[in-house]
């Protein structure tokens, strides 16, 4: 088991390689109440979990990002609060990044903050959306519009929790940790290059190596930047984007399948800048495309994408702002691009 430290607004853990049961029992051992808000596919792993002498509470939410609504998060409070929950109780995520997102939120909120731990069950929830202190949920105007920077208490990692996933839920998550490769970390590309989904998912070595090479990233990020102010932007890489075609997908797409494309975009908007070379460009589509995720999308979906795009929490302002690069693991901004550039770039996804 491997331990890594992120250090925002406090200081906790991320194990990675854990048993999360085992974990979840020695976090809870002199709890009076714990909360488990769990994805509904995965209700029956939670049934029979010790939690000590702790009084049990079980909340299912929806699976995905149906799970991440205003009715939801409604729900979380009125059940929080039938079932006494006070400020020295736990609130434990169990399920994808969806789960953790709106469960986070509702420690955040709850009392104005009680403290959570985060269980994340697919690997784009290990890598990416259980890591670094962001909930939130969905608006009808785009994703995660509405959230809060809480913590965890600690971050638990089981790889045995990927073992249900399919090809493409798994391709989904590697999508993550290929933005941290681009934006940071080299050897990842490396590792992820020249292979393929199915063959990573079974070398339990190489996969422990990526979620702990995008772990570290990440905390690195966030832990000089917590509630991104600049420089955690660079994290969002391919999403502002990816947030948008994803929307416009009505989530028929995975996070990740959207981020593939948005990453794409991105490198397209720095070569057509002259920020990127064509190489790199093309990196980006040959490591994606191996992994079995998208590179492109519709050509006529491009106005409710621009529509979306202006809404992304990066603008500022009539500003639309882009996360790019120059090179690899050197990050920039791209800033008072014209509708007219935003389109041309666009249609370089379809060449």
């Amino acid at each position: 088991m491997q331990r890594i430290e992120i250090k925002a607004e406090r200081s906790y853990q991320v194990l990675i390689d854990c048993n999360w049961s085992q974990e979840v029992s020695r976090i809870t051992r002199d709890r009076s109440r714990v909360a488990i808000v769990v994805a509904a596919s995965l209700r029956d792993f939670v049934e029979t979990i010790d939690v000590g002498a702790a009084n049990l509470h079980i909340f299912e939410v929806a699976d995905g990002e149906e799970g991440k609504s205003p009715q939801t998060l409604s729900a979380l409070w009125e059940w929080l609060g039938a079932g006494g929950f006070t400020r020295s109780d736990l609130l434990i995520a169990i399920g994808g990044g969806s789960t953790t997102d709106i469960a986070g939120f509702a420690a955040a909120t709850w009392l104005r903050g009680i403290e959570w731990v985060a269980i994340p069950t697919t690997l784009a929830g290990m890598v990416d959306a259980a890591i670094g202190g962001k909930t939130g949920m969905n608006s009808s105007f785009g994703k995660n519009l509405i959230g809060a920077f809480h913590s965890p208490l600690e971050v638990l990692i089981d790889l045995d929790w990927l073992e249900s996933l399919s090809d493409r839920d798994f391709a989904a998550g590697l999508a993550e940790v290929v933005k941290c490769g681009f934006i940071s970390d080299p050897q990842i590309l490396t590792l992820c290059s020249n292979t393929n989904t199915p063959e990573i998912r079974k070398d339990r070595t190489k996969t422990i190596d990526l979620i702990t090479r995008s772990v570290t990233v990440k905390a690195s990020v966030v832990g000089r930047d917590f509630k991104e102010s600049f420089e955690r932007e660079i994290l969002n890489y391919g999403h502002t984007v990816g947030h948008a075609v994803e929307l416009e997908s009505h989530f028929q797409l995975r996070h990740g399948e959207a981020v593939a494309i948005g990453m794409v975009y991105a490198a397209e908007l720095s070569h057509q800048r002259g920020l990127l070379s064509q190489e790199l460009v093309d990196q980006h589509r040959k490591i994606l495309q191996s992994l079995g995720l998208p590179v492109s999308y519709p050509l006529k979906a491009w106005p409710k994408i621009l529509e979306s795009i202006s809404l992304d929490k990066k603008s500022r302002g009539r500003a639309i702002r882009f996360v790019g690069i120059d090179a690899v693991g050197s990050t920039l901004r791209i800033e008072d691009v014209s509708n007219e550039e935003l389109a041309m770039a666009y249609e370089r996804l379809n060449p």
